[in-house]
C-alpha cells in the first residue's frame, strides 16, 4: 500500500536479466487474461505480493509522462514478485505473474526511451527531473498529501533505478538526491487528520494552540529512562527513532507502529478538544492545561478504579505530586489507549483490559522509578518486550481462548450452556481469581486450561467433539420460559397474588371490594402470603437449577446463598400454611391438614407474627425504595460490612449497582404505574373475573352424566374440566392485558409530554408563515452562541433583529440550497424561499418572497383605490400587515438603488436623487397623497416589470448577438418611460424636482451602465424586486414537495423546542460517526438502473413515477430532458441512489455535519460586514472564500471536531474481486475521493511467509482518498480473523472503532440519511452530555428518526407509521418518565470514552447478542449510564417495504428478543431495577413479544377448551341448563377476550403521534385509510410472526441474522416463495385454527345460535383469514391470472424435486423440509419432549369426532376409539405399501405395481360399500373422518420430526417424509384454491393494486401502468 512504499528488495535483489530469459515454466499455465483496456490493475494484486503494490501504483502514475520508465517499474515489480514467491504458491500469484509478464512483453515492444538512448540513462534522467520538479521545490508549492505521494514515487524510482543501473554507474548527484529523500521521507507520510511529521508549510490545523500544546506535552521525553540500542533495533535492522511518549511506550512494551501512530493522534485530539473547553482564557497558550489532562484521566480510568475497588486491590495509578505529574498521567492514559487500540476482540472484555493495564502500569511505574528486578538483580524490565510483543504474547493467547470457546458454539447451533461467550470470559476478571493468571501470564493457569491453540489438522476433530467444557461464569443461558419468571419474579408474584385476592373477593357472598371487611374473607385473602412463599420457593429452586452449570466458577459465598435461600423458602412454605391453618376455628380440606400439623401452635396471632416476619425484607426494600440515594450508596459501597449486609438481599456484582433514579423521577414513574395497575386490576375484576364467578359456581354445582364420548374420569368433582376450559383463556388475558393498558397510558402520557415539548406547534406552511417573523429570534437563541458582551447588549441593541436575521439567513439559505441540490424544490421555489443577507442600504428586514407573495400588487391596488386624504390612514393599512410594510419599503429602496446605479450621467442621478428626496419629504410632512397621484402606480408597475425582465435576460451575456443593440435601446426606452411616468403622471410638482437640474437639449437617461448586469449582488436585487412585483398568491404554497414541507416545518418547529444553548464550534464536544458496511448497495450502476424486471419495469422508470416532481426538478437542475439523458447518466445514477437505501446516500447525509460545522465556525468568527453578500450560490461559493484565513480556520476546527469512519469490512476483498463487488469497491473509492475527510476502515487478509510457510495474517486498515486511489494511513495487525467469533455487525464496528475520534460517537446504519438543517443542531445535542440528568450526565443520547420509505406502498406506509410511533412517542415515554430507554439501533450518540472503557457500543457474543444494539443500552444502564431521548433533531432511516422483507425483519427482531429473554443482562436488569421500573422494562422489551405469543396462545387455549366442551357434550349440557340460560354473563365473559384480538389498541400510539405532529383530523383520516387498506390484516399477520419466532427461539434456538434486502421495486413474490416463508409460522397454525373453528361450529350448532358463535369467534376467523391470505393480499400482482398459473407450475415443480447434498431449499421441497427442522436437530432433550407433548394435542380430534360418527351408533365404548386406530393403521399400511411398491417395483416390475394399485383400489371400494350398506356409514361421516384423522397424521409427522434418530433406526423416516409431502400438497392446495378463484376475476387484481399502492397514487404514482409492463410504457 501507499504508506509501505519504498521498501528495499531483500538483499540487493536478483541481478537484472533480459526480459525474454525470465523463466516461463513457473508462471505460465494458461493464456493470459486481457485486462480492460489492455492495462494491469495495480490494486488487484495477490495478498502475498502486497509489497509490490506501491511499485505498480508508481508505474500507473508516471505512465502518461514516461511509458518507458513505467515499464521498468513494472519489470522491477515482476522481479520482486518472483523473488518473494518464486514457486507461485500463494493464492492467485501464478495468474497474476502471467498477466504481468504479458503486459511487460507488450510494453517492451511498444515503449522506447524518451530522455536518453538507453534504459539506465533514461531512468536516471527521469529520476533527476522528477526530484527537481516535484521534491526539491515541492514543500513550498504543494500540500503535504502531494509531497507524501512525491516522496513515495521518488523512493520507488530509486529502488527501480538500482536494479536497472549498476551501482558504480549511478551519478553521484542522484545518490545525493536519494539520501535526502531517505532522510526526509518520514516527514512526508500519509496522515489522517494531523500532519504531525510534515515539514514545509504548516497546516492550519497544526496552528491551533491546543494542538501545539498537546503535541509539546507528548514530546517531552528527555527525562525518561534511556532505551537500549537493542530495543530500538527493528527486524529489518533499522533503528527506531523515539520522539514522544507513545513511541517510547511502543518500544518498551512492544506495541505496533500503526497502533502507536493511531493512538498518538487520538490522544492529541482528545486532549486538545478537552483543553479548549477547560481553558478559562482565550489567550494562546502552548502549555497543556492540567485540568484537561485530569479530566481525560478521570474519565478513562473511572471503570478501572471501580474494578480495583470492587476487587479490593490498590490501583496502579501512582501519580506523585511532582513537576512530572502531568507527564506520568499522560503516560498512563497513553498506555491504556495503546492496550485498547491493539486489543482487537478483547475490547468486548473491558475488565480483561483492566487486568492487563493493571499489570503493565505497575511495570511502567517500576521502569520509571528505576527499580531493580527481583529476579535478575538488573534493571527493571517489562514481562514482554520486543517488536509486536504485546500482540503475540498478551493479546493472542487470550484471543485464542475466546476463539476456541466460539468454536464450541458450532456456528451458534450448540446450547449456550456448552460454551463461554464474551461475557463469561470477561466476568472471569470480576473475581480475584483472575490474579492467578499472573504476569507474565501463566498459560497453564485456570483461565487458559483446555484452550490449546487450534491447528488445521485437529479442527475437524474439535468440531466433532465440541471441545472440553469449562463452567460458565455467574450465569447460564438455558432455553426455558422459566427465565421470564426468574427475571421478573416480583411482577409475576404481584399479578398472581392480585388475581388470587380478586377471585377470593369475587367468590365471597358480597362479591365486591367491601367484602374485605368480613373477617372470613379477609382471612381468605391473607392466604396470598402462602402463595407468595410457594412462588419464592419456586424462584429459589430456579436459581439453583438454572445456574447449576456455573457453580464451578462461583464463589462459595454465592453457592451458600443459593442453598440458604432454598432452605429458608422451604421453611416458609411449611410455616405459613401451618400458621394460616391455626387461624381457622373449623378448618376443612387442605387447611385442616395443616391445622393438624400445627398442634399446639393454634393461635391466630402466630400467623400474624409469621407474616410480619416474612414481610420484613419487603418492608426494608420499600423503605430503601423511598430513599434512592441511600440504596445507591449502599450498592456502590465496597465496605465489607455493607457487602455482608447486602449479601442476602442482593449479592454484590460488578455491574447493576446504583441504578436507582432520583426521588422526583421515581415519583413520576411510580405514579404512572400505580394509576395503570389500578385501571388494569379494576378492569380485570369487573370485566373478566366477576362476571365468571356466578356461572362457575352453577357449573361446579351441576351434575353432568350425559357425555358424548367415552369419559375416562366421569366422577371428577365440580366439573373441573369445564371450569378450566372457561377460566384458562381469561387467566391468560389477565396476564397479557397489562401490555394493552401500557399502550393506552403510554399514549396519553406521550401525548402530554410531546405537547409540553412543543412538538407540532408548526406543522403546516400556514403555521410557518404566521410565525416566521419570530423564527430568526428563536434561531439566535438556540443555534447562535453569544459572547458575554453580546449577551449583555443583545436586548438593548436596536439592530438586534437585523443581526438575528443576518446569521439566520446564512443557515436558512444553506438549507434551502441543499433542498435544491437534493431536487426537492425547483429553481423558482428556491428563489421564493431564500432570505437575502442583511444589506446596509435596506432599513427593514428582508423576508423571503414566499412570505411577501402578492403584497406589492395588493399595496398598489390599495393605494390606487384609496379615497382618503390623510397619509396616516393609508400607511396604517400598510403597517397592519408587517410583511406588507417590509415589502413596500424594500421595494422602494431597492428601486431607488437600482435606478441610481444604472444611470451614468450625473444629471440623471440628480433627477433620481431629487425624486427620492421629494418622496421622503412628503412622507415626513404627511403630504404624500397631495404631492403624488396614486392613479399612475399600475402603469409604473407594468413598465418597471418589463424593465426588470429585460435586465434579467440572458442577452446581456451575449454581446455579439445581432439584436443586442435593439435590446439595449428597448431597455433605455423603458427607463425613460418610467421616469416620465414618475415625473409627469405621479408627481404633482414636477417643476420643483427639475429645478436646478441642467436644462440642456441633450436627451436624458440615454447613458446606462450595462456592466452592472455582471455584478452578482446588484443582479440579485433585480431578481428580488421582480419577484416582489410579480409573485402571486400561489407562492404561499411553496414548496409543493411533501418531504420539503416536512423538513422545513420540522426545522422551524424544532427551534421553538427546548434545547441546550449552542456553544461555539471551537468549544463544542468533538464527535465521530461510525457506519458499519458489508456488501450492501453503494451506488446503482447504469445497468442496474435500466435493468427491467419480469413486468418490464426498471428502477429508473419506477422512481420517475414514484417521485415525478423530484425527477422534473432534477432535469431542470442538470439542464436535460427525458428524451436525452446521454452524458448525464452518472448524475442520474446518483439521483436514484439518493432515493434508495444505499451507502452513497448515508455518506452524503453524514458529510452534512462537516458542511454545517464549517459554516457555523465561519459564523462564529465572522464580523457583521462578512455576512453581507450573495445568497444564491450556497455556503461553499460565498464571497468569504476570498478571506482564506477564515476558511482555513473553519476547516481546521471542523477537522478536529468531526470524523466519519465507514467500516467496510470486505473492502480489501472487493478490491480484488470482479463484477458487483468490484463496482462496490470503485464506488466506495469514489466516495473517498469526493469527500476528502471520509475514512474507510477494513479488514485486510494477507498471505505472508512465517517460517517459510504462507499463513494468513489479518490487519485493521484505515485508508483515505488520495488523488486517484486510496492511501493507507494506519495498519494494525490482528491476532486472528476478528469476525469469526461473534455477530458480524458488532465485530465490524469493533475493529473500526479504534479509528474514531472525539468524546462522542454517533452510530449510523447504512440505510440511514441525514439532513443539513438537522446537522446544524448537532452541537446543541452534544451539549446534552454536559447537563446532569438525575444522578449523572447522560451516556447515550437518543434521537428520533424519520422513516423515509413510507411512500412506496401501503405496506411501507404501515411500517413507517409503526416505526415512527416507536421512535417518537414510544421512546419519549421510555426516557421520560419511565427511565427505561435503551439503544434500539441507530442514530443514538454515545459518550465515547464511557463506552470504549466498558466494552464498546454493542455486544457481540454469537446468537445471544443477535439484537446487538439493545445490549449496548443494557450494558450502559447496568454500568451506571443514563440514556435520554431528544426530539428536536432527527435523522433519516429506511425500512423494509415488501411483505417478505418486513416479515424477515420481524422474525429477526423476534429471534433477538427470544435470545434476550435468556440473557444475563435482562436477568440483572429485571432483578436490580425497582419494582415499577422493572415493570416498565418488562412491557417495553421481552414482555411485548411474550404478550404477543400469549395473545395467540389464548386463541389456542380458548378453542381447544371449546373443542373439549363441544366434543364431550359438556357444552350442550351446560347451555341447555335452565340456570345458565338465564345468565347472559357467560357468553359475554367467553367473548371478552376476543376484543383483545383486534389489536386496534396497539395503533393508539401511532394515532396520537400523528395527531400531535400533523393534527388530529389528519390522524383520524390516516387511521380510517389504514383500516380501509387492511392495516389490521397486516398487523394481525405480523402478530403471528412475532409469536412463532419468539416462542421457537426460546424452546429450540435457531435464531439467526436475516438479511432482509433493501431493494426498490416492489416485485411479485411467487406462491412457492410465500409458501416456504410462511408455511410453518402462519399457514399450519391458520389451518389448525380453521379446523378448530369448523369443528366447534359443526358439533355445536344444534343448541347454539349462530349469532353467539360469530360473536365469540369473529376475531378468530379474522385471525385465520389474515394468517392464510395476507401474504397474497399484499403481494403485487398476487391475483393476476397468468402469474397465478405460473406460480402453480413453479410450486408443483418444487414439490416434486428430490433433495440432496447441495440442493438449495428454493429448488426442492425435501431440502426445504430438512432446513425447516434444523432447530430440532440442535435442540436438547427437553425441547424434543416438549415438541412431542405439544404434538399430542392433534389426537383429541380423532378421539372426540369418532364418537359423533353415525357409524358409531352413539356408542360410548372405548372400543370405538380402538377401532378408529385400526382404521388409521390400515390407512398408514396401505400408504406404506404404495410407497414401498413405487420404490421396489416402480421401474423393473411396473405391471406388478400397477396390479397392486388396482387391487388396493378395488379393496378400498369394496370396504366402503360394505361400510355404507352394512354398518350405516354416511357421506357426512367421510368428511368428519377427514377432520378426525388428518390431525392425527400431522401429529405423526411432528412426533417423527422430533425423534428423527429413532425413526431412522426403525426405518420409518422415509415414510414420515412421504407422509409430510402429502400433507404439504394438501395444505398448498387449500391455500392456493381461493387465490386461483379470485384471480379469475380481473377486478380483484385492480382492487389489490389500488389497495397496495394508494399512498403512491396520492403522490402521482401511475402504478397501474407500472404493473402493466412494457407495452403500456411504450404506448405512453
Amino acid at each position: 500500500m501507499a504508506s509501505s512504499s519504498g521498501t528495499k528488495p531483500h538483499g540487493e535483489g536478483p541481478a537484472r536479466m533480459p526480459l525474454r530469459k525470465v523463466t516461463w515454466s513457473t508462471t505460465m499455465v494458461a493464456e493470459p487474461k486481457e485486462e480492460v483496456g489492455g492495462g494491469l490493475d495495480s490494486e488487484n494484486v495477490p495478498s502475498s505480493l502486497a509489497s509490490i503494490v506501491p511499485i505498480l501504483r508508481v508505474a500507473d502514475e508516471i505512465e502518461p509522462i514516461n511509458p518507458r520508465v513505467a515499464y521498468l517499474c513494472r519489470f522491477h515489480a515482476f522481479e520482486k514478485a518472483h523473488y518473494v514467491d518464486p514457486k507461485s504458491s500463494g493464492r492467485h500469484v501464478r495468474q497474476f505473474k502471467t498477466n504481468l509478464l504479458h503486459k511487460l512483453e507488450k510494453d517492451e515492444e511498444e515503449t522506447k526511451p524518451i530522455l536518453a538512448k538507453t534504459d539506465p540513462r533514461e531512468i536516471q534522467k527521469f529520476y533527476q527531473q522528477f526530484y527537481e520538479e516535484n521534491v526539491k521545490e515541492g514543500p513550498v508549492k504543494r500540500k503535504p498529501e502531494e509531497m507524501a505521494k512525491n516522496y513515495q514515487i521518488a523512493t520507488v524510482l530509486y529502488d527501480v533505478l538500482r536494479t536497472v543501473v549498476p551501482h558504480e554507474k549511478v551519478d553521484d548527484e542522484i545518490n545525493r538526491y536519494a539520501k535526502e529523500v531517505e532522510l526526509k521521507k518520514e516527514h512526508y507520510v500519509q496522515y489522517n487528520i494531523l500532519p504531525l511529521h510534515t515539514s514545509g508549510a504548516t497546516q492550519p490545523v497544526m496552528e491551533l494552540p491546543e494542538i501545539k500544546a498537546a503535541v509539546n506535552a507528548l514530546r517531552k521525553i528527555d527525562n525518561l529512562p534511556q532505551l537500549s540500542p537493542n530495543a530500538l533495533r527493528t527486524v529489518d535492522d533499522k533503528e527506531k527513532s523515539v520522539h514522544d511518549l507513545l513511541e517510547w511506550l511502543g518500544v518498551v512494551f512492544g506495541f505496533q507502529d500503526g497502533n502507536v501512530a493511531n493512538q498518538r493522534e487520538h490522544l492529541i485530539l482528545l486532549l486538545a478538544n478537552v483543553s479548549i473547553r477547560k481553558r478559562s482564557s482565550q489567550e494562546e497558550n502552548f502549555q497543556l492545561d492540567g485540568a484537561a489532562v485530569g479530566y481525560v484521566k478521570d474519565k478513562i480510568f473511572k471503570n478501572y478504579l471501580s474494578w480495583c475497588a470492587y476487587l479490593h486491590v490498590k490501583p496502579n495509578l501512582n501519580v506523585p505530586t511532582t513537576p512530572e505529574r502531568q507527564q506520568l498521567e499522560l503516560m498512563y492514559i497513553a498506555l491504556y489507549l495503546l492496550i485498547w487500540g491493539e486489543a482487537s476482540n478483547l475490547r468486548f472484555m473491558p475488565e480483561c483490559l483492566c487486568y492487563v493495564f493493571h499489570k503493565m502500569a505497575d511495570e511502567l511505574y517500576g521502569i520509571l522509578l528505576g527499580k531493580v528486578s527481583a529476579a535478575s538483580g538488573g534493571d527493571y524490565k517489562p514481562a514482554y518486550t520486543g517488536e509486536e510483543a504485546f500482540l503475540h504474547e498478551v493479546v493472542t493467547p487470550i484471543y485464542n481462548v475466546v476463539r476456541e470457546e466460539a468454536k464450541k458454539s458450532k456456528g451458534g447451533t450448540a446450547s449456550h450452556s456448552k460454551w463461554r461467550n464474551y461475557d463469561d470470559l470477561n466476568e472471569y476478571f470480576w473475581s480475584d481469581k483472575c490474579f492467578k493468571i499472573g504476569w507474565p501470564m501463566n498459560l497453564e493457569s485456570d483461565f487458559f486450561v483446555h484452550s490449546r491453540e487450534l491447528h488445521a489438522k485437529d479442527e475437524r476433530h474439535f468440531d466433532q467433539r465440541g471441545g472440553e467444557r469449562k463452567p460458565k461464569t455467574n450465569f447460564v443461558e438455558v432455553r426455558t420460559f422459566f427465565h421470564l419468571f426468574r427475571s421478573f419474579d416480583r411482577m409475576w408474584i404481584f399479578f398472581i397474588l392480585a388475581f388470587q385476592a380478586m377471585v377470593i373477593i369475587a367468590w365471597s357472598p358480597q362479591g365486591s371490594i367491601t367484602a374485605l371487611i368480613n373477617e372470613d374473607v379477609f382471612k381468605s385473602v391473607s392466604s396470598i402470603f402462602i402463595t407468595a412463599a410457594v412462588l419464592n420457593f419456586l424462584q429459589a429452586t430456579l436459581d439453583i437449577i438454572l445456574s447449576w452449570k456455573a457453580w464451578g466458577s462461583m464463589a462459595y459465598s454465592q453457592i451458600l446463598r443459593y442453598i440458604l435461600k432454598l432452605v429458608v423458602a422451604a421453611a416458609w412454605v411449611i410455616i405459613l400454611p401451618i400458621g394460616y391453618a391455626s387461624s381457622w376455628k373449623y378448618p376443612t380440606g387442605l387447611v385442616k391438614f395443616f391445622s393438624n400439623l400445627s398442634g399446639n401452635w393454634r393461635s391466630p396471632s402466630f400467623y400474624v407474627v409469621a407474616v410480619v416476619l416474612y414481610m420484613i425484607p419487603n418492608i426494608l426494600a420499600v423503605i430503601l425504595f423511598m430513599f434512592p440515594p441511600i440504596r445507591r450508596a449502599m450498592e456502590h459501597s465496597n465496605w465489607r460490612i455493607i457487602i455482608f449486609l447486602m449479601w442476602w438481599a442482593q449479592p454484590k456484582l460488578y455491574v447493576g449497582r446504583g441504578m436507582h433514579e432520583g426521588i422526583f423521577t421515581l415519583l413520576k414513574y411510580t405514579l404512572f404505574w400505580i394509576l395503570l395497575l389500578i385501571s388494569k386490576l379494576a378492569f380485570s375484576y369487573y370485566v373478566e373475573i366477576s362476571p365468571l364467578i356466578r356461572p362457575t359456581k352453577i357449573i361446579m354445582d351441576m351434575t353432568i352424566g350425559n357425555y358424548e364420548w367415552h369419559e375416562f374420569f366421569p366422577n371428577v368433582k365440580y366439573n373441573i374440566g369445564v371450569v378450566i376450559s372457561i377460566w384458562a383463556p381469561i387467566v391468560l388475558v389477565y396476564f397479557m392485558d397489562v401490555q394493552i393498558w401500557y399502550a393506552i397510558f403510554s399514549t396519553l402520557v406521550g401525548g402530554v409530554v410531546g405537547a409540553f415539548s412543543r412538538l407540532g406547534e408548526i406543522r403546516t406552511l400556514g403555521m410557518l408563515r404566521s410565525r416566521f417573523e419570530s423564527v430568526p429570534l428563536y434561531f439566535s437563541n438556540c443555534l447562535v452562541p453569544y459572547s458575554r458582551v453580546d449577551r449583555r447588549h443583545h436586548d438593548l441593541d436596536e439592530t438586534g433583529d437585523r443581526k438575528n436575521v443576518a446569521k439566520f439567513s446564512q443557515v436558512w439559505n444553506a438549507f434551502i440550497i441543499c433542498l435544491r441540490k437534493e431536487d426537492l424544490i425547483n429553481n423558482r421555489e428556491m428563489d421564493l424561499l431564500l432570505v437575502p443577507y442583511s444589506s446596509g442600504d435596506i432599513p427593514v428586514v428582508q423576508w423571503p418572497p414566499f412570505l411577501l407573495a402578492s403584497k406589492i400588487p395588493i399595496a398598489l391596488d390599495m393605494a390606487k383605490d384609496f379615497s382618503g386624504k390623510e397619509d396616516t390612514e393609508l400607511f396604517k393599512k400598510f403597517d397592519s400587515d408587517p410583511y406588507m410594510h417590509s415589502a413596500v419599503i424594500e421595494c422602494y429602496e431597492t428601486l431607488k438603488d437600482i435606478l441610481y446605479r444604472l444611470v451614468v450621467e450625473d444629471e440623471d442621478g440628480r433627477v433620481i436623487r431629487r425624486i427620492s428626496e421629494a418622496v421622503d419629504t412628503s412622507i415626513v410632512n404627511s403630504t404624500f397623497l397631495i404631492d403624488f397621484q396614486m392613479s399612475g402606480l399600475p402603469e409604473l408597475s407594468n413598465k418597471l416589470e418589463k424593465l426588470l425582465v429585460n435586465l434579467k435576460s440572458e442577452r446581456w451575456h451575449k454581446g455579439e448577438s445581432e439584436d443586442f443593440e435593439k435590446f439595449k435601446a428597448q431597455t433605455i426606452n423603458l427607463i425613460q418611460d418610467i421616469m416620465e411616468i414618475i415625473t409627469r403622471d405621479i408627481m404633482t410638482k414636477e417643476h420643483a424636482v427639475m429645478e436646478g437640474v441642467e436644462t440642456s437639449t441633450k436627451q436624458k437617461f440615454t447613458m446606462i451602465n450595462f456592466h452592472l448586469t455582471q455584478d452578482r449582488v446588484w443582479m440579485e436585487k433585480v431578481f428580488r424586486l421582480h419577484l416582489l412585483l410579480t409573485v402571486k398568491e400561489s407562492a404561499i404554497n411553496v414548496p409543493m414537495n411533501l418531504d420539503a414541507r416536512r423538513r422545513i416545518t420540522f426545522f422551524a418547529n424544532s427551534l421553538f423546542m427546548k434545547m441546550p444553548k449552542a456553544p461555539q464550534v471551537r468549544n463544542m464536544l468533538s464527535f465521530s460517526v461510525l457506519t458499519p458496511y458489508y456488501k450492501e448497495d453503494v451506488l446503482y450502476s447504469e445497468n442496474e438502473l435500466n435493468k427491467e424486471n419480469e413486468d418490464g419495469i426498471s428502477i429508473l422508470f419506477y422512481l420517475q413515477k414514484i417521485y415525478p416532481d423530484e425527477w422534473k426538478n432534477f432535469l431542470e437542475r442538470i439542464g436535460a430532458s427525458d428524451d436525452d439523458l446521454s452524458g448525464h447518466m452518472e448524475q442520474v445514477s446518483h439521483w436514484v441512489s439518493y432515493r434508495g437505501q444505499t451507502l452513497t446516500r448515508t455518506v452524503r447525509g453524514m458529510m452534512y455535519y462537516r458542511q454545517a460545522l464549517e459554516l457555523q465556525c465561519f459564523l462564529d468568527t465572522a464580523e457583521d460586514h462578512d455576512l453581507v453578500g450573495s445568497y444564491r450560490s450556497g455556503m461553499l461559493d460565498m464571497k468569504y472564500h476570498a478571506q482564506q484565513a477564515l476558511v482555513d480556520k473553519a476547516q481546521a476546527v471542523a477537522d478536529i471536531k468531526f470524523t466519519y469512519v465507514v467500516s467496510c469490512q470486505v473492502y480489501g476483498v472487493q478490491k480484488k474481486s470482479e463484477g458487483r463487488d468490484r463496482n462496490c469497491y470503485l464506488n466506495i473509492l469514489n466516495l473517498m475521493l469526493k469527500y476528502p475527510s471520509l475514512r474507510v476502515a477494513y479488514i485486510d487478509e494477507r498471505e505472508e511467509k512465517v517460517n517459510e510457510e504462507l499463513v494468513k495474517i489479518y490487519y485493521s486498515v484505515l485508508v483515505k482518498g488520495g488523488e486517484k486511489l486510496d492511501e493507507e494511513i494506519y495498519r494494525i495487525k490482528l491476532p486472528g480473523p476478528p469476525t469469526v467469533i461473534g455477530e458480524g455487525k458488532p465485530e465490524n464496528q469493533n475493529h473500526a472503532i479504534i479509528f474514531t475520534r472525539g468524546e462522542a460517537l454517533q452510530t449510523i446504519d447504512m440505510n440511514q440519511d441525514n439532513y443539513l438543517e438537522e446537522a446544524f443542531k448537532m452541537r446543541n445535542v452534544l451539549e446534552e452530555f454536559q447537563r446532569t440528568r438525575g444522578r449523572q450526565p447522560p451516556t447515550i443520547l437518543g434521537l428520533r428518526e424519520h422513516i423515509f420509505t413510507g411512500s412506496v406502498s401501503s405496506l411501507a406506509w404501515f411500517m413507517s407509521n409503526q416505526e415512527t410511533s416507536f421512535v417518537t412517542i414510544g421512546q419519549r415515554v421510555l426516557a421520560n418518565p419511565l427511565k427505561v430507554r435503551f439503544h434500539y439501533g441507530h442514530p443514538d450518540v454515545f459518550d465515547r470514552i464511557f463506552h470504549l472503557t466498558r466494552g464498546g457500543v454493542s455486544k457481540a457474543s454469537r446468537i445471544i447478542n443477535l439484537s446487538e444494539d439493545i445490549f449496548s443500552g443494557f450494558n450502559s444502564t447496568l454500568r451506571g449510564g443514563v440514556i435520554t431521548h431528544h426530539e428536536y433533531m432527527q435523522v433519516g432511516k429506511g425500512r423494509d417495504v415488501g411483505m417478505n422483507q418486513i416479515s424477515q425483519f420481524e422474525a429477526k427482531v423476534s429471534n433477538g428478543n427470544g435470545e434476550q429473554t435468556l440473557s444475563r443482562d435482562v436477568y440483572r436488569l429485571g432483578r436490580r431495577f425497582d419494582f415499577y421500573r422493572m415493570l416498565s422494562f418488562y412491557v417495553t422489551t421481552v414482555g411485548f413479544y411474550f404478550s404477543s405469543m400469549v395473545t395467540v396462545l389464548t386463541v389456542y387455549v380458548f378453542l381447544y377448551g371449546r373443542l373439549y366442551l363441544v366434543l364431550s357434550g359438556l357444552e350442550r349440557a351446560i347451555l341447555e341448563d335452565a340456570n345458565i340460560q338465564q345468565l347472559k354473563l357467560l357468553e359475554a365473559a367467553l367473548a371478552s377476550q376476543s376484543v383483545f384480538q383486534l389489536g386496534l389498541l396497539l395503533v393508539l400510539p401511532m394515532v396520537m403521534e400523528i395527531g400531535l405532529e400533523r393534527g388530529f383530523r389528519t390522524a383520524l383520516g390516516d387511521f380510517i385509510i389504514m383500516q380501509l387498506q387492511l392495516a389490521s390484516v397486516f398487523f394481525t399477520f405480523q402478530l403471528g410472526t412475532k409469536a412463532h419466532y419468539y416462542g421457537r427461539t426460546i424452546l429450540h434456538g435457531g435464531a439467526k441474522y436475516r438479511a432482509t434486502g433493501r431493494g426498490f421495486v416492489v416485485f411479485h413474490a411467487k406462491f412457492g416463495d410465500n409458501y416456504r416463508m410462511y408455511s410453518r409460522s402462519h399457514f399450519v397454525k391458520g389451518l389448525e385454527l380453521m379446523i378448530l373453528l369448523v369443528v366447534y361450529q359443526v358439533y355445536g350448532h344444534t343448541y347454539r345460535s349462530s349469532n353467539v358463535y360469530l360473536f365469540i369467534t369473529l376475531s378468530m376467523w379474522f385471525l385465520v383469514a389474515s394468517w392464510l391470505f395476507a401474504p397474497f393480499l399484499f403481494n403485487p400482482s398476487g391475483f393476476d391470472w397468468q402469474k397465478t398459473v405460473d406460480d402453480w407450475t413453479d410450486w408443483k415443480r418444487w414439490m416434486g424435486n428430490r433433495g440432496g447434498i447441495g440442493i438449495q431449499p428454493e429448488r426442492s421441497w425435501e431440502s426445504w423440509w430438512n432446513e425447516e427442522q434444523a432447530h430440532l436437530r440442535y435442540t436438547d432433550i427437553r425441547g424434543r419432549v416438549l415438541e412431542i407433548l405439544l404434538a399430542l394435542r392433534f389426537l383429541i380430534y380423532q378421539y372426540g369426532i369418532v364418537y359423533h360418527l353415525n357409524i358409531a351408533h352413539h356408542s360410548k365404548s372405548v372400543l370405538v376409539y380402538g377401532l378408529s386406530w385400526l382404521v388409521m393403521a390400515t390407512v398408514m399400511l396401505v400408504l406404506k405399501m404404495v410407497s414401498v411398491g413405487r420404490t421396489k417395483f416402480g421401474t423393473d416390475f411396473q405391471l406388478m405395481f400397477r396390479i397392486l394399485k388396482g387391487l388396493l383400489f378395488i379393496g378400498f371400494v369394496c370396504v366402503l360399500t360394505i361400510l355404507f350398506v352394512v354398518c350405516g356409514l354416511t357421506v357426512s361421516d367421510l368428511f368428519a373422518g377427514i377432520l378426525a384423522f388428518m390431525p392425527t397424521g400431522w401429529a405423526f409427522i411432528l412426533i417423527g420430526q422430533a425423534s428423527r434418530s429413532l425413526m431412522g433406526v426403525l426405518g420409518l423416516w422415509d415414510s414420515i417424509k412421504e407422509l409430510a409431502r402429502t400433507y404439504e400438497y394438501v395444505m398448498g392446495i387449500i391455500v392456493f384454491v381461493p387465490i386461483a378463484v379470485l384471480a379469475w376475476f380481473p377486478f380483484v387484481s385492480e382492487f389489490q393494486t389500488r389497495l397496495l399502492f394508494n399512498q403512491a397514487f396520492s403522490r402521482g404514482l401511475q402504478i397501474s401502468m407500472i404493473l402493466a409492463g412494457k407495452d403500456m410504457r411504450t404506448s405512453k
